[in-house]
């Protein structure tokens, strides 16, 4: 699907990926945003975009969203916090991407990209293919996403459907909030500079990829791939430490402070010590990233600096 001159819903398009992937999408498209602002910002927003605020589950908010002249659904709107362990966030996430579901159908729009994630895959042998199997998440957030990803093919096997699912690796850069460990780290340097507590042992080791990579990655991806289901992995093929990332992050502030580790080897309940994905499909479609894990890191730690984190 050519993204130029198409009618597009954005949902979550306000939050940290959502809001650079409508920076990339509205100049060359009628794009509607959708989003309840209670994570994402309305000043992240381009100027020109239409915005529709609320829930998606409620039909009134879904109906203006998604109407029967829409192209393309991007489908980003969850409760995005991979930490959380309740099975209320599993409900919340497929109740979402049911309410989307079902307005497309009513709509008939037939075209939905999905942000899924790595965690789908649980603790699994590094590269990780999309063809892996069994996909065992070890966290709720890895459930909800595998279910969504299960409604999805249903009806793109079933309805006539296209869908493209990604599979996030890590994603780090500008507006990224307090949960994640870059903005972690620097809240934490910034209140304390001569001491860091690390989450586990440090020794946790993941790719990481720049949102502008990743949101260049999902256009490129819909623009041409065009099966009924389109299941790609997005990251680098190279992974960052949990202290090597704390060992930037000192260094881009100058700072050279004592580690403490709260110990085990994982962050917290339902974390993937180590997630490294193959972008060996991405690639042979004809997109790869600009940068490696570290580069990554680093870049996404200048632009942090200059962020406030004292509201969030």
């Amino acid at each position: 699907m050519n993204l130029d001159g198409k009618r597009i819903c954005l949902t979550g398009g306000a939050g940290f990926v959502g809001s650079h992937l409508a920076d990339r999408l509205a100049p060359d498209n009628d794009l509607t945003v959708v989003d309840t602002f209670d994570n994402g910002r309305r000043e992240w927003l381009p100027d020109g975009v239409d915005i529709v605020e609320g829930d998606i589950r409620e039909d009134t908010v879904i109906g203006e969203a998604i109407t029967p002249e829409t192209d393309l659904v991007f489908h980003l709107a969850a409760d995005k916090d991979p930490s959380r362990d309740e099975v209320g966030q599993f409900r919340e996430n497929n109740a979402l991407t049911e309410s989307v579901v079902e307005r497309c159908r009513e709509a008939d729009v037939r075209n939905i990209a999905f942000t899924s994630s790595s965690v789908v895959y649980g603790e699994a042998p590094r590269p990780t293919p999309e063809d892996y199997a069994p996909l065992e998440p070890i966290s709720i957030y890895g459930a909800s996403k595998l279910g969504e990803e299960s409604l999805l093919s249903v009806h793109a096997h079933s309805h006539d459907f296209t869908v493209w699912n990604f599979r996030f690796a890590n994603i780090v850069g500008r507006r990224l909030q307090l949960g994640a460990v870059i903005p972690d780290f620097i809240r934490k340097l910034r209140e304390d500079p001569s001491e860091l507590e690390i989450l586990g042992d440090g020794r946790q080791e993941k790719s990481y990829m720049h949102v502008s990579d990743c949101v260049e990655a999902m256009c490129y991806v819909v623009e041409h791939a065009d099966a009924p289901v389109n299941t790609y992995n997005l990251g680098t093929r190279t992974t960052t430490s949990v202290r090597t990332i704390a060992d930037i992050v000192a260094d881009e502030m100058g700072l050279d402070p004592d580690y403490s580790f709260t110990g085990g080897d994982r962050g917290w309940v339902g974390d993937v010590p180590r997630m490294r994905l193959s972008i060996e499909k991405l690639a042979a479609l004809g997109w790869e990233p600009d940068d490696s894990s570290d580069d990554a890191v680093r870049q996404a730690t200048r632009e942090l600096l200059e962020q406030d984190f004292s509201s969030d």
